[in-house]
């Protein structure tokens, strides 16, 4: 009552009080392990950790001895591995208070094998074999193993007899991102071919030597195939889209709103919104990820503690890798730009050897482009898409230097004026904005047909979050070009080349497009554009009409 005696009233200090417990609460916060992906140290530190044992204990006392889990990078498979490494290592001190703690009673140690191919950037066959001498070497010291074979898969069968004859006990063996290597080649044939046969023949001891195998755990980001890697090794449970396992790695909705409440309450204090809108905000940047189906929605953990721990939103797991593999694979299946969205599909589409894929949906859904968001069991058939606004944003400005070439970082500015354009249904001021923006991108050859300015402009309103944006939308009498809407409006778009913008306005006209839209009691803006390239400057012309 002393504050209100030296100026402040109630309402100050309340003001006063809830600011002081959100200090107070943000410095008692345990510190979040950004970058840590050993189970030892974050336990041993003290840092802040979602509790992933029960899905431990589970896999290592189910049927099965091999076991092979894919999620996107940065979803905490390393973490998952690690702490698979104290488990059998008998760390039961570092498991105090956790679930797992409550549900072993043995804590038997075995020796742990752990290899992890993520050390590196490995293009040629030599550096590869280099680097697996190297990882089996730094596992033979631990054990005081010594073998002088210049061969990877007689090192291995050395070292799983020996470290089995030493300790009387069956060896675990854990890889950590087996396919590391070869993703930096993927669309190289001849290289990943190589590389492949590399790995196979690295990977050929586990079967010979299952009886001396307690537990084999690889993870990775794609699937490639037994056949192709692991040889004879057939009997690999693949548990990426077993619902048990659906939340072993990133972080569910119910373990944010549970062990992370406070969490959001101290960013929703800085971001100044509601502890709802925080949420809202968070699961529309982070959310949307589904590893089968039925499934809990799980977060992008790496994103989600980055912005806990730098109190804002931002894209940060798209900001650490740049797709280069994707890009490559996207020009090789010709896919365009509108495409990279919602597609159904049976399992044996995506759920599919990245090697011998028809199509780029495998490497979008395993690499985490796309996820699961629908299932139809009646006709067995699953509704991919992509899983958040991280994702749509960071996915769709990765292909702008494509159209946009040298201006690109100028074309990222004027996309940002173009929203607020719309926003406030300027529709007349967003083209004016894009039309002198054109003009200043070079010209080249593949600027000559109406198709590629339908992708960039794609491209552009993808980046646009707020819209849902369809390409070539059916209709009674044809294709829309291009449709925007938001809650309360629907931009009709149709492009022409060389023709004239009244004629582009003139056929939503005619065609009925607008049609589509009567029944939703939204706002209709209509807009003809015609691109030209004059004296080799890009050229835009439009037209603009709202209503019926």
């Amino acid at each position: 009552m002393c504050l209100v005696g030296v100026g402040l009233d109630g309402l100050d200090y309340l003001f006063y009080f809830y600011e002081s417990i959100q200090k107070e609460t943000a410095m008692a916060r345990k510190l979040y392990p950004i970058g840590i992906q050993t189970f030892e140290r974050i336990r041993e530190e003290d840092k802040f950790y979602i509790d992933k044992t029960e899905y431990v204990y589970r896999m290592t006392h189910t049927d099965g001895t091999y076991f092979f889990l894919s999620r996107p990078r940065r979803f905490g498979k390393s973490l998952l591995v690690s702490t698979f490494q104290s488990y059998f290592e008998g760390r039961k001190d570092l498991f105090k208070g956790l679930a797992i703690e409550r549900l072993e009673v043995e804590w038997k140690a075995y020796p742990v094998l752990h290899f992890s191919l993520a050390g590196g950037k490995h293009m040629e066959k030599e550096q590869l074999e280099r680097y697996l001498l190297f990882i089996l070497n730094d596992n033979e010291k631990r054990f005081g193993v010594e073998c002088d074979s210049p061969d990877p898969n007689v090192r291995l069968i050395n070292l799983i007899k020996t470290v089995h004859q030493k300790t009387g006990r069956q060896v675990v063996v854990l890889v950590d991102e087996y396919d590391a290597p070869l993703l930096d080649v993927v669309h190289e044939r001849q290289r990943l071919d190589s590389l492949r046969n590399t790995m196979r023949n690295f990977y050929s001891p586990l079967k010979d030597c299952e009886p001396m195998l307690r537990f084999v755990f690889l993870t990775g980001i794609t699937k490639f195939s037994q056949l192709s890697i692991f040889s004879e090794l057939n009997n690999i449970s693949n548990v990426s889209m077993d619902e048990p396992y659906a939340g072993i790695c990133g972080i569910t909705e119910n373990e944010l709103l549970g062990q992370m409440s406070a969490d959001i309450e101290a960013l929703s204090y800085e971001l100044g919104f509601s502890k709802e809108k925080t949420i809202e905000d968070l699961k529309d940047n982070y959310d949307g990820y589904h590893f089968c189906w039925p499934s809990p929605d799980v977060f992008n953990p790496y994103s989600l503690l980055n912005c806990f721990a730098k109190r804002k939103l931002d894209s940060y797991w798209f900001g650490s890798g740049t797709p280069t593999y994707l890009i490559h694979k996207m020009k090789e299946f010709g896919v365009k730009p509108s495409q990279l969205g919602k597609v159904r599909a049976k399992k044996a589409t995506f759920d599919v050897a990245t090697e011998s894929m028809t199509s780029l949906v495998p490497l979008l859904y395993q690499s985490g482009y796309l996820t699961i968001k629908d299932y139809d069991e009646r006709l067995d058939v699953y509704t991919l898409d992509i899983p958040n606004n991280e994702i749509r944003v960071g996915l769709f400005d990765s292909l702008l230097p494509g159209y946009l070439d040298s201006e690109v970082d100028t074309g990222r500015v004027v996309i940002a004026d173009i929203s607020a354009c719309l926003k406030d249904k300027d529709a007349d001021g967003a083209m004016r904005l894009l039309s002198d923006f054109l003009e200043t991108v070079p010209y080249c050859d593949n600027t000559h047909f109406e198709g590629h300015y339908q992708q960039m402009l794609y491209i552009i309103f993808a980046l646009l979050t707020d819209y849902d944006i369809q390409v070539e939308q059916h209709t009674a009498k044809g294709r829309i070009d291009i449709t925007l809407e938001t809650s309360d409006t629907a931009y009709v778009m149709e492009l022409k080349f060389g023709g004239s913008a009244e004629d582009a306005l003139n056929q939503i006209e005619a065609k009925r497009y607008a049609d589509a839209f009567k029944m939703k009691d939204k706002e209709i803006v209509k807009v003809g554009m015609n691109f030209s390239v004059k004296d080799g400057v890009n050229n835009l012309d439009w037209k603009v009409e709202k209503g019926i």
